[in-house]
């Protein structure tokens, strides 16, 4: 990592290992791009008991983001699986701490992109994806989808379309992600990079 590089921050939220994997594809991408570093990042489990709070240090994985680190960015990626059509509640839990960072402008005119997995081919991909580009809109953020000059968005089976990068992991979560699916996640990642870098690092 190079101190002058810009910060790309994956941020996401993952049960099962399916958006985990589509972070890394996406920070693949993300540091193909000369002057860009991926900072990958995760979010804790929300709990049912007010009592429990999380450990500092995720016992695997990407460490919990900090609010910091969105200040710190050029740009951001973020990621969940799929619940009932929106983005998981411990994602959005995140976000609704961010108020500060919403009024300060901290995040606007960074650009920004979405990612999901779902159980289901149909359980939700486009429209977790459209939702949680509304807290983004909000921060001013300027998102990104892919265009089909991307071949494989009229040949995928699965998951990736126009929206952002998706992974259909089937029923127990263990469906691995296809050859469309992963380029179109690393051409996510490339495409934050880029624009980032187009963009002088706001």
């Amino acid at each position: 990592m190079n101190d002058s590089n810009l910060i790309i921050l994956v941020l996401y939220y993952s049960r099962h290992g399916s958006t985990r994997k589509l972070a890394e594809l996406i920070a693949q991408g993300i540091e193909s791009v000369p002057g860009c570093d991926a900072r990958l990042r995760t979010v804790p489990a929300v709990s049912t008991v007010t009592e429990a709070t999380a450990p500092d240090v995720p016992a695997d994985g990407a460490p919990y983001v900090e609010l910091s680190d969105l200040e710190e960015c050029a740009g951001i990626a973020v990621g969940s699986p799929t619940r009932f059509g929106n983005m998981a509640s411990a994602m959005k839990y995140f976000w609704d701490g961010t108020s500060a960072q919403w009024l300060s402008g901290a995040l606007s005119g960074k650009p920004a992109c979405v990612f999901t997995s779902t159980g289901s081919l149909h359980g939700g991909q486009e429209s977790t994806l459209l939702t949680m580009m509304i807290p983004l809109l909000h921060h001013g953020l300027m998102v990104l989808g892919l265009p089909y000059s991307h071949p494989e968005l009229m040949t995928t089976a699965s998951g990736g379309g126009p929206y952002g990068a998706s992974h259909w992991s089937g029923l127990e979560g263990k469906k691995p992600i296809t050859d469309d699916e992963k380029r179109l996640a690393i051409a996510l990642g490339r495409r934050l990079a880029e624009t980032a870098v187009r963009l002088g690092g706001r």
